[in-house]
């Protein structure tokens, strides 16, 4: 009998399923640490070579969680500390970003970013690309003249498009991206898209930042084509963060907290979970009843981080 497996998008995640969170993984380096006042986690999950890619079931690279929950913030001082949070979501930009911009050929052409905010700003759990790109400060625009010079130059030049999703351009993303890769030669791509998690306390509290690009919709089973440094052929990083959890995984841990302590074994709840959850409740996903203000709240945190960059 085929085990259930909980859908996540979040290498942290994938990596927690394993029997012993303590067992070393071939292939893959597994790094925690926290803030002062340990209420922000920040987890490193950096898959070295192929076996671990084949254990892990993602590409080889560096993924990196920031968790900062509710149960030590409360959501009030989580408002409050917007902007703790995205200082670190900055730095691990920055710390991501700086291998790939020293490796840039061309020293005397300035740095630019294209930033691109992926997803449907009509569904709400997936507007959080949209949104973020409502909030950044583009200004490659405003230095690409040089009509003038000014006493702080940045350090990047950010550019950004919000290009929807297939269903309301009939044209794939990947596609969209390209397109402009080509036009403006931008030397690093950044996506922010939303997530799947298989926890619902890390929905709209977690942020994974990743080298490896992404492939828009996988979270819900609706893949599009990968967004990487191979098929755009420039850098990619990715940001992402989960807002919907599959209301199967809901279910089948509900069935496992009960009945694990009762003495039941994995096969059986399996067994029950098949018994009870249909059809019509696999294909459910589930996402908070305030997403609206979650989406504002973390998308604003990205921004700021993603703006620190300039």
């Amino acid at each position: 009998m085929k085990q259930y497996e909980k859908r996540t998008d979040l290498a942290l995640e994938v990596r927690e399923q394993f029997p012993e969170d303590n067992v070393e993984i071939d292939g893959v380096v597994l790094k925690k640490e926290s803030d002062k006042e340990k209420k922000i986690q920040i987890t490193t999950v950096e898959i070295k070579d192929a076996a671990g890619a084949e254990q892990m079931k993602k590409p080889v690279g560096t993924y990196v969680t920031l968790e900062f929950s509710p149960a030590a913030f409360g959501a009030r001082e989580i408002e409050r500390r917007k902007k703790e949070i995205s200082e670190q979501v900055g730095s691990i930009l920055k710390k991501m970003a700086l291998p790939m911009r020293n490796k840039k050929t061309d020293k005397k052409k300035d740095y630019v970013i294209l930033v691109s905010g992926l997803g449907n700003r009509f569904a709400t759990p997936d507007a959080l690309g949209p949104y973020v790109m409502e909030h950044i400060l583009v200004n490659r625009h405003m230095y690409a003249a040089r009509m003038e010079k000014t006493e702080r130059q940045p350090e990047n030049f950010l550019c950004g498009v919000a290009p929807g999703v297939m269903s309301q351009t009939g044209i794939e993303t990947s596609e969209i991206l390209k397109g402009l890769i080509e036009k403006i030669e931008p030397d690093l791509l950044l996506v922010i898209d939303s997530l799947a998690s298989s926890s619902v306390g890390r929905l709209c509290r977690t942020i994974q930042v990743t080298d490896t690009g992404i492939a828009p919709g996988s979270g819900i089973g609706n893949n599009r084509n990968i967004i990487n440094r191979q098929t755009m052929g420039i850098p990619v990083i990715a940001i992402g963060v989960p807002t919907v959890v599959e209301a199967g995984t809901i279910v089948y841990e509900a069935l496992e907290n009960t009945f694990l302590k009762e003495g039941y074994q994995e096969e059986q709840i399996q067994s029950l979970y098949d018994m009870l959850a249909g059809d019509d409740i696999k294909k459910l996903f589930v996402t908070p009843k305030d997403i609206d203000e979650e989406i504002r709240s973390v998308g604003e945190i990205i921004a700021m981080g993603i703006n620190s960059l300039a």
